[in-house]
């Protein structure tokens, strides 16, 4: 049986607030991306940078050693590990530090090869983190991962096509509650919380819906800044449906004033610079609208 969605606002948001960020960068979260390949080298770089444009402290990116040296030259905030070149390798241990001490952990972003994803899911879950966000590859290989084996904090970040694969059929027409029962399914299911198209879901059927956004936000890369906002959230200390919720809102807010402002055609490296002023609108800080 439906239950209807709580619409997802800025007064939510402040409402709900998020922890004091503190006067270091260690006090406002470190996030771990762990993905890319030599196809699609700038989804790590995308996710990684909306993480630290939503607050979050300190970056580090895993990634194949075939692109680590220009990732690194790519975004100099960010420390900088190399992956295994072979799936079933351990990950170093300078990488498994900083993943157990994260915050949150976003694995998924350009990876291209299945066994590989799947590989480093579980040996990125094997370093005892704390907080999972799954995004791209990470999720079509998911059915096929205990779930025992992951993290109890689970954040997923499914577009249609993955969720399809999470549910085991075609999700419902988008904005209906049909949609919302299905998101809802999954979280279930993977005892999760998972965002899709700005429905979030919490696995106690909890629903929240983002009514902002628009067609611009159809453009490569945008998941994977979507989910980088998410793991910034989170590594800033939001409980994990708050992160999906605000991670969400922001991203969607963020194209609605890029199309505002350019119209149709932005970027996804452009919704990345307006992530900072858009979730300025829920922290009563300058450029707030009440």
């Amino acid at each position: 049986m439906s239950n209807r969605s709580e619409r997802a606002d800025a007064a939510l948001l402040r409402r709900w607030g998020l922890p004091d960020p503190g006067d270091s960068k260690k006090t406002r979260g470190r996030v771990m991306v762990v993905g890319g390949s030599r196809r699609a080298p700038g989804a790590v770089l995308l996710a990684g940078e909306a993480a630290l444009r939503v607050g979050a402290g300190r970056l580090g990116l895993v990634v194949p050693g075939s692109i680590d040296a220009q990732i690194g030259i790519a975004i100099p905030e960010a420390a900088i590990f190399a992956l295994p070149e072979r799936a079933t390798a351990a990950i170093g241990q300078p990488a498994r530090d900083e993943l157990a001490g994260a915050d949150a952990v976003l694995v998924g972003p350009g990876f291209d090869d299945p066994e590989q994803t799947r590989g480093t899911v579980l040996a990125v879950a094997d370093c005892g983190i704390g907080c999972l966000v799954l995004d791209a590859f990470a999720l079509g290989i998911l059915p096929r991962i205990p779930r025992e084996l992951l993290p109890a904090t689970l954040i997923l970040n499914p577009n249609a096509e993955e969720a399809a694969i999470l549910l085991g059929r075609d999700l419902a027409d988008d904005r209906t509650e049909d949609r919302a029962d299905d998101v809802a399914e999954i979280a279930r299911r993977f005892d999760a919380i998972v965002n899709c198209y700005g429905t979030i879901a919490a696995a106690d059927g909890t629903t929240w819906r983002i009514d902002a956004g628009g067609p611009g936000l159809a453009t490569s890369g945008s998941g994977d800044v979507l989910a980088g906002a998410i793991a910034g959230f989170a590594a800033r200390g939001a409980p994990p449906e708050q992160a999906a919720v605000r991670g969400s809102w922001t991203h969607a807010r963020a194209g609605d004033r890029l199309a505002d402002r350019v119209g149709l055609g932005y970027l996804a490296r452009d919704l990345v610079r307006e992530l900072t002023p858009a979730a300025t609108e829920t922290a009563g800080g300058p450029g707030s609208d009440g």
